[in-house]
């Protein structure tokens, strides 16, 4: 008799076991058919409660520096407001490899998700996969053309509206006519690369009495003081420059190699930027417009996807991720976007405090 309820017991076990296995290998082929088929809204572990504090999520920045800066305190908040149990980290150097060492160091702890503004997105998309395969959702931010890689990828609005924004208050500010140069923090960022062609497209389409000095936009390697010594280059080799965009917000640099040369009055600036960062530029007149969006909206925008795909309820058309801007977006595949551009001039730049 014992022996016979010995060999049921086994019997069920063995058989739950089996069920099991398959119950996890038709949860991961149904992420992977969501995933090609673009339908971010179904993409989920399912695995766990719907508790955040069950849920380890980490934020990994570009570098360190105000922008990223302020997207830790949006973080910080998510935190406060849910319970997630979420972080930031930050590289060393700002580079693809450092990121990459950290999503490693991640998938060896087995996080529940990774979110992740790439320096260079392709070269993060085998450890993208490799993360995935290893049942961690990721999301990214500024990486769009890595949508087919990620469970989703979270933008504060479609890059080439953005990008014509600094075409057409560039245009403005130099009365439609005259030279222009255009900056990036480096070649290999996707959304600075975007920006830049949509700026120069819709330049070369609406005023072809404005005149492009490079064929290349000019890399400022992500820093006030490279966007100072190229800056410089181009004043050199342009001295009849009237005016320069900055898709990096790093244009304060910009702004000072034009005032060390007199001509902070005359050559027009248009830059991402913080309030914080652009505030005396657009004060002194040096910087005529910024553009940016909240970088601690689009953290906590991202972290809360991130949450919710893990957890099994999903980003759909129309998901409100907590975040201003990003309180209706609109899924185009697994791409989410928010609406969340800002304009400021000197006009009203106090209205911000960021």
């Amino acid at each position: 008799m014992k022996k016979r309820l010995l060999s049921v017991v086994l019997s069920i076990a063995m058989l739950s076991t089996l069920f099991a296995g398959c119950s996890s290998k038709t949860a991961t082929e149904a992420s992977s058919q969501a995933a090609s088929t673009g339908t971010a809204s179904t993409v989920s572990t399912g695995s766990k409660s719907a508790d955040p504090a069950d849920y380890k999520v980490v934020m990994i920045v570009k570098q360190s520096d105000s922008w990223f800066d302020d997207m830790a305190t949006g973080i910080e908040q998510l935190k406060k407001d849910t319970g997630l149990n979420v972080s930031v980290q930050v590289p060393e150097v700002g580079d693809a490899a450092s990121q990459i060492s950290i999503m490693e160091d991640l998938i060896a702890q087995n996080v529940d998700a990774i979110c992740v503004v790439p320096n260079d997105p392709a070269a993060l998309v085998p450890t993208i996969e490799k993360a995935r395969k290893a049942g961690i959702v990721v999301v990214t931010h500024e990486a769009p053309g890595t949508a087919d890689n990620v469970d989703l990828d979270v933008e504060a609005f479609a890059n080439e509206t953005f990008g014509e924004l600094f075409a057409k208050n560039l245009a403005k500010a130099m009365g439609g006519k005259g030279k222009y140069a255009g900056f990036v923090g480096g070649l290999t960022m996707e959304t600075h690369m975007a920006w830049y062609k949509a700026a120069v497209n819709y330049i070369k389409k609406n005023y072809p009495d404005m005149q492009n000095v490079a064929d290349e936009p000019y890399e400022d390697g992500n820093s006030v003081e490279g966007a100072h010594d190229k800056a410089l280059e181009v004043l050199k080799a342009y001295p009849d420059i009237a005016g320069f965009f900055d898709c990096s917000a790093q244009g304060g640099g910009i702004c000072e190699a034009l005032q060390e040369n007199g001509k902070a009055k005359t050559v027009k600036v248009v830059s991402l930027a913080l309030p914080s960062m652009s505030s005396t530029y657009l004060k002194n007149g040096s910087m005529s417009h910024g553009l940016c969006w909240r970088p601690a909206d689009a953290g906590y925008a991202a972290c809360y996807a991130a949450y919710l795909i893990a957890s099994g309820q999903g980003v759909a058309n129309g998901t409100d991720l907590k975040a201003t801007g990003y309180d209706n977006i609109e899924l185009k595949g697994h791409i989410g976007y928010g609406n969340a551009p800002l304009e400021f001039t000197a006009s009203n730049i106090n209205d911000y405090n960021f």
